[in-house]
C-alpha cells in the first residue's frame, strides 16, 4: 500500500543511514511454548494523561481469556476491551496516540500504546488490565514502572499452547511524508524471533536515529525509560494556542515526562546514550509505539521482522489494519521457504 516509488525511495534513505546501535547479535531466549499470565494482582497511579491534575490508576490482574484486555472499572456495565486492531478507534488527531473502544462509546481508553506495547516484550500472553477512566496515569519513567509492577507480579504458564504468526513474503505499506513500515518472515521457523530495524529522522536536535535489536524482556525494560518526545516549538504550541483544545488544555506533559528538542539541543536531557548520543526517540518509538501496533494482531504472536522508517501511530495501525484485510496472516507452521 502506498506509492511504490516513494517507498523505494525511502528504502534508499533509510540504507544510507548509519546504525547507532546493533544488537542483532545479542543472544535471547527461545520462543515460548505456552501461553503465560501473571501469577499475581499489582496496582499502580499517576497523574493522567490527558487530565493531569487527577490522579489515575491501573492494576494488572491475572485472567483465563486469552490476549490482553482493558476493563474499565467505572463503567461497571461495559465488557472489557479486547486488544486488536477491530477496536481502534482513532490515532488522535491533535495528540497522536492510540485509542481502543468497544461497544459503548463511552467505553474507551486513550494513550493505550504505552501500556499494549509490553505484550509484545515481556512475555505475558494473557493480562487483565484495569482502569478507572478512559485516561491511564502518565509517569516520569516512561513505562518503566509499568514494567516493575509486570516484574512484581510473576508469571505463570498455563497449558495452551502459544498460536505464532507471521506473512509469508514482505508486506509494505507506505505513508505520505517518506514514512514505511514492512513485515516480513523470520529467518528461523524452528526458533522464531520478532527482530526490529527502526530509524527515524526529525528535524530538531533528535536527527537522525537508527537501532537494530532483537525484541526480549531485557531490551524492553531498558527501552522502557524513553520518554515520548516532542519539539519546543510543539510546547509553546500547548501553552498557548493549544489551550482553546480541551486534548491540550489538561495535559500531564512536563519537563520531566517527555523529552523536548528545539531545532539544534535538548531541552532537558535526553536517555539512553550510546557511544555519547542520545537514542532515547528511538527506542521509544520502536518499543513503546512501533510494537504497540503489533500488539493488535490478536489471533497470536507475531514473529518476524520489522523494517520502520519515518512512521508513526497512523502507518503503523494502517498496516495492522491491512494485514487483516488482506488475509496476508499465516501460522508460522504453515510458512515454507
Amino acid at each position: 500500500m502506498g506509492d511504490g516509488e516513494a517507498v523505494k525511495a525511502s528504502y534508499a534513505a533509510m540504507n544510507n543511514q548509519p546504525i547507532d546501535w546493533d544488537l542483532s547479535d545479542k543472544q535471547i531466549e527461545p520462543a515460548r511454548k505456552y501461553q503465560t499470565t501473571v501469577a499475581k494482582s499489582a496496582a499502580l497511579s499517576g497523574p493522567g494523561t490527558f487530565m493531569g491534575k487527577a490522579t489515575r490508576s491501573i492494576t494488572f490482574e491475572p485472567t483465563h481469556m486469552e490476549g490482553w484486555w482493558l476493563d474499565r472499572t467505572d463503567l461497571p456495565g461495559s465488557l472489557p476491551i479486547r486488544v486488536g486492531i477491530a477496536n481502534v478507534w482513532t490515532t488522535g488527531q491533535i495528540v497522536s496516540n492510540i485509542v481502543l473502544r468497544s461497544g459503548n462509546p463511552h467505553n474507551y481508553v486513550r494513550m493505550v500504546e504505552h501500556i499494549i506495547s509490553l505484550r509484545m516484550g515481556m512475555g505475558i500472553d494473557n493480562l487483565m488490565i484495569k482502569l478507572d477512566s478512559g485516561d491511564p496515569p502518565l509517569f516520569e519513567q516512561g513505562s518503566l514502572d509499568l514494567v516493575e509492577a509486570l516484574e512484581k507480579c510473576g508469571k505463570v504458564t498455563t497449558d495452551k499452547p502459544v498460536p505464532y504468526v507471521t506473512v509469508k513474503e514482505p508486506v509494505t505499506v507506505g505513508g505520505t511524508y517518506g514514512d514505511f513500515v514492512t513485515l516480513a518472515p523470520p529467518d528461523d521457523i524452528n526458533n522464531p524471533q520478532l527482530t526490529v530495524d527502526c530509524a527515524i529522522n526529525f528535524n530538531t536536535a533528535i536527527g537522525q536515529q537508527r537501532i537494530v535489536f532483537p525484541v526480549c524482556e531485557e531490551l524492553t525494560r531498558m527501552a522502557s525509560i524513553a520518554r515520548t518526545n516532542t519539539s519546543f516549538g510543539k510546547v509553546i504550541y500547548c501553552a498557548t494556542i493549544g489551550k482553546i483544545f480541551a486534548d491540550v488544555r489538561n495535559l500531564g506533559y512536563n519537563k520531566k515526562n517527555v523529552s523536548i528538542a528545539s531545532k539544534k539541543r535538548y531541552i532537558n536531557e535526553p536517555r539512553l546514550l550510546h557511544e555519547g548520543k542520545a537514542l532515547e526517540a528511538a527506542w521509544h518509538r520502536a518499543v513503546l509505539d512501533l510494537l504497540a501496533a503489533i500488539a493488535l494482531i490478536n489471533n497470536g504472536l507475531f514473529v518476524g521482522k520489522i523494517k520502520s522508517y519515518k512512521a508513526g501511530h497512523r502507518l503503523d495501525c494502517e498496516l495492522v489494519k491491512q494485514l487483516y484485510l488482506n488475509q496476508v496472516l499465516i501460522p508460522l507452521n504453515e510458512l515454507h521457504f
